[in-house]
């Protein structure tokens, strides 16, 4: 059974070493358990979108909440799923300072990421133009 997560949270630290840090972690734990998905950071807000098996998200998503680098966690949306959008990641990433401020127009009233202020089903959205508009990067 496959299932998707898609989450927001606050940056304690968001300076680069500490957001490739967390990368760095997501790319050597996700491929053990079976887990894909992509990172959107910016403005200190992450936005994470994980696909895997449902126990395996289920176990990821609570150490998540645990984390110390993480504040105000949210479950933006979660659903099963047929197949999987970002199997090519390990753990993609997109820095939000160097898209083109249209696509985030598009999807919210500033151009700024800020999945607090709308809808999980927008935030995948949102999602799904960054990968159609390559401006996902990391690919492993």
């Amino acid at each position: 059974m496959l299932v998707r997560l898609l989450y927001a949270s606050r940056a304690i630290d968001s300076n680069p070493d500490a957001i490739e840090a967390i990368l760095a972690q997501s790319r050597n734990y996700n491929p053990t358990c079976g887990i894909t998905g992509i990172l959107c950071y910016g403005g200190g807000i992450f936005l994470q979108a994980i696909e895997g098996g449902r126990m395996a998200v289920s176990e990821l998503y609570g150490h998540i909440q645990k984390d110390s680098r993480h504040k105000d966690v949210v479950l933006l949306h979660y659903e099963e799923i047929t197949e999987r959008r970002f199997g090519g990641w390990t753990m993609g990433q997109v820095n939000m300072s160097k898209i083109n401020t249209n696509i985030l127009l598009k999807y919210a009233e500033r151009p700024e990421l800020d999945p607090y202020s709308v809808s999980g089903k927008v935030s995948l959205a949102l999602l799904e133009e960054l990968m159609a508009t390559a401006s996902i990067i990391g690919r492993a």
